[in-house]
């Protein structure tokens, strides 16, 4: 067994596809099959199930995937350690962001990650503050950037604030407040509204919000990105509670101020006990 049979199998196991999977390992396919095989000898139990239409992992193959994952994540480590020993950083930084990020220019700062250690890669995941949480502290994500209720704070990982920024009610031109400049909740209640799903974070600062005031409202429609939200805004089938900071993609909406409207804190938050040299570098170039 080698580590590049073991990358194959999670190529396969993560593409469901032995096509796709030697295209992301920049590998011919028959290479890739090949040295499956030879895994699976070896082991003396088939890792997946094959036809010619479908790829399922078999139950082995299901076993087989945490300590593969755990093995090419230590070999990573330690191959990245030495290079940091010998004064270069390298390895990959595992970054997961909410869908609304506006306290970092993510961007901007991924450029300077790469020009002050260009043998840097850089993983980005899309996700919920809670399960960004959970990966980062099950190993599986080194840094997240989070968007919390205010008052609230992530637990388990090591975090600071980045920004605190006010919702804005957003309504499309020719909405009946749409010549309004302020709002209050209770001239909200009465709308249907578009949101991110229940019991996500993204939603519980409204609905917090909602509840403080002793109001109830209609979620008509669930979305995990603010695009589609606003998206329905401009069909005029809802109206939407969103960061004020999200003005840029605003554009031709009409937005008004919530007297007491919901508050959100975006979190930077990381493993603090086993940071990785190259989620270091990272830290490093955030400002405090």
């Amino acid at each position: 067994m080698d580590l590049q049979q073991i990358r194959y199998v999670l190529a396969v196991a993560e593409h469901r596809s032995f096509t796709r999977a030697a295209r992301a390992c920049f590998v011919v396919q028959s290479a890739l099959s090949h040295q499956i095989a030879a895994l699976e000898k070896e082991l003396g139990v088939r890792l997946f199930a094959r036809s010619s239409r479908r790829v399922e992992l078999t139950a082995s193959g299901e076993a087989f995937l945490p300590a593969a994952r755990q093995a090419v994540e230590a070999a990573e480590r330690a191959a990245a350690e030495a290079a940091s020993a010998a004064g270069e950083i390298r390895g990959t930084v595992r970054i997961g962001i909410i869908p609304t990020v506006t306290a970092v220019d993510l961007p901007a700062l991924l450029r300077r990650l790469h020009e002050a250690h260009p043998e840097v890669t850089v993983s980005l995941r899309m996700g919920r503050s809670d399960e960004i949480v959970t990966e980062i502290r099950h190993g599986r994500l080194d840094i997240g950037i989070l968007g919390l209720a205010a008052g609230q704070s992530p637990t388990g990982v090591s975090s600071r604030e980045l920004a605190r920024d006010r919702h804005v009610a957003v309504v499309a031109p020719d909405h009946r407040l749409a010549r309004r400049r302020r709002v209050r909740l209770e001239e909200l209640a009465d709308e249907r509204f578009a949101d991110f799903p229940a019991d996500s974070p993204g939603r519980t600062q409204t609905d917090l919000a909602f509840a403080e005031a002793r109001l109830t409202r209609e979620v008509a429609f669930e979305s995990t990105t603010a695009d589609l939200i606003l998206g329905l805004v401009r069909q005029r089938l809802a109206v939407a509670l969103l960061p004020s900071a999200l003005d840029d993609e605003f554009q031709g909406l009409h937005t008004l101020d919530v007297m007491d409207g919901p508050t959100r804190t975006e979190h930077l938050a990381w493993d603090g006990f086993n940071t990785s040299p190259a989620a270091a570098a990272l830290l490093e170039l955030l400002p405090e």
